[in-house]
């Protein structure tokens, strides 16, 4: 750990688990700068660029960065997310703790340097299904999904490879391919509680007859129909093995 031994969250942990050996790791959006250290301090990479567009997160990653005496090791680069990245320089790409709409548009505004990268481990914040879905089509593979809980909340981390796939389902860019496949348990804790939720719904708009009620109430419907055939599909294989 770092010097101050800093207590890093079960999500960065994730993060750094997934992330292969390599010669320079970028980690846009880096904020206090822990994942290039310890990447670094591991000795998973050899070289690292603590990346940020704001001036106030790379002084603390400066900061950190000197404690741990990597100046010689990680450079501190302002950048709007890949835009000051040169395709090549990083064969390890870190992007977590944002929304979804924003790492999609992060990786289309520097889709040259992204695919330049061997590796890319992308954690969204929000907007998975969709998330996955731009991944799906454009030119990503996903090839490792962590699903993990964290303070009452559910997080998401990916290992993604530039590359084809096969075309995902609904479901499978919904709840994760590889997180369907392994019949992940923190994934059936998820559903289980998107389950519920959506019951809560249903019950609060049950009197409810204006348009735009019925309209969720569909919308709500269509999603327990779903999240109920996924779990009891879950329950058959759990039976009968």
């Amino acid at each position: 750990m770092c010097k101050k031994s800093v207590k890093l969250s079960k999500r960065l942990q994730a993060v750094l688990s997934l992330v292969s050996p390599g010669k320079c790791v970028a980690d846009i959006g880096t904020d206090h700068g822990y994942v290039p250290i310890e990447l670094i301090r591991q000795g998973i990479c050899r070289r690292g660029l603590a990346m940020d567009i704001g001036p106030g997160p790379l002084a603390r990653a400066r900061a950190h960065i000197r404690e741990e005496e990597l100046e010689q090791k990680i450079e501190v680069r302002l950048s709007d997310g890949l835009t000051e990245l040169i395709p090549g320089e990083a064969d390890r790409i870190v992007i977590a703790g944002m929304g979804g709409p924003l790492m999609i548009r992060i990786l289309t505004g520097g889709r040259t340097a992204a695919q330049a990268a061997g590796e890319l481990i992308l954690s969204p914040q929000s907007e998975w299904g969709e998330f996955r879905y731009y991944l799906n089509t454009h030119g990503y593979k996903i090839e490792e999904e962590i699903m993990l809980e964290e303070d009452g909340k559910f997080y998401t981390v990916l290992k993604v490879v530039p590359g084809e796939d096969l075309a995902y389902s609904e479901p499978e860019c919904r709840y994760g391919k590889r997180l369907l496949e392994r019949r992940d348990p923190i994934l059936k804790k998820y559903l289980q509680k998107e389950f519920a939720a959506g019951e809560s719904i249903l019950e609060s708009l049950r009197d409810c007859k204006t348009e735009n009620a019925a309209i969720r109430q569909e919308e709500v419907c269509r999603k327990q129909e779903e999240l109920s055939r996924l779990l009891a599909e879950w329950q058959t294989i759990d039976r009968e093995e």
